[in-house]
């Protein structure tokens, strides 16, 4: 099969996480599942205790907040799928090492370069690699400054990865729609 990247985007509770975990399971051998979530309150807690539960047992897990792409390079090789959920969530944990008092600039820095750092991390990697994002510009617009500046952040963060992406789907009610073909650049 070879490798490639694999860009899924799609609302909560679009499927894209059950879709991206459904096709290592059909397709992966050895996988690697990258979790950003962090336990910052009991429902988030349960949330994660859930998601690990449900994974296979032989899948390899590495739970990373942030600075991702330089975790999965520590990380080494021995595997042949690495799927990542999410995006959405390590952009606000970047978003978060920043004062309150930031401006767009800083969050479009902040965020992109950890989108740089797993491009640089998937480059040297043989695996294919499924990336799981929320597409969060198609709501409303958030009411702070802060909530503006992720949503557009985020945003470009999407745009830079379905770029690099061999194939981008979108999910909407658990049905992909290929946004990108797997044979075009």
């Amino acid at each position: 099969m070879g490798k490639r990247l694999i860009f899924l985007l799609g609302g909560a509770r679009s499927g894209k996480s059950a879709y991206a975990e459904q096709w290592a399971r059909d397709h992966g051998r050895e996988v690697l599942f990258v979790a950003t979530a962090q336990a910052s309150d009991d429902e988030m807690a349960a949330r994660i205790a859930h998601h690990r539960a449900t994974r296979p047992d032989h899948w390899a897990t590495l739970e990373v907040p942030l600075r991702v792409g330089e975790a999965i390079l520590n990380y080494g090789g021995g595997y042949d799928t690495l799927l990542l959920d999410c995006i959405t969530l390590l952009a606000a944990n970047a978003l978060l090492t920043l004062p309150e008092d930031c401006t767009q600039e800083q969050s479009d820095a902040v965020i992109l370069d950890e989108i740089e750092g797993l491009l640089r991390a998937y480059a040297a990697s043989d695996a294919t690699w499924l990336i799981v994002s929320n597409e969060v510009g198609m709501g409303i617009v958030p009411m702070s400054a802060l909530g503006r500046f992720y949503r557009d952040s985020l945003g470009r963060a999407n745009q830079r990865l379905a770029r690099a992406a061999d194939e981008v789907l979108l999910l909407v009610a658990g049905l992909p729609w290929r946004l990108k073909p797997a044979n075009e650049r």
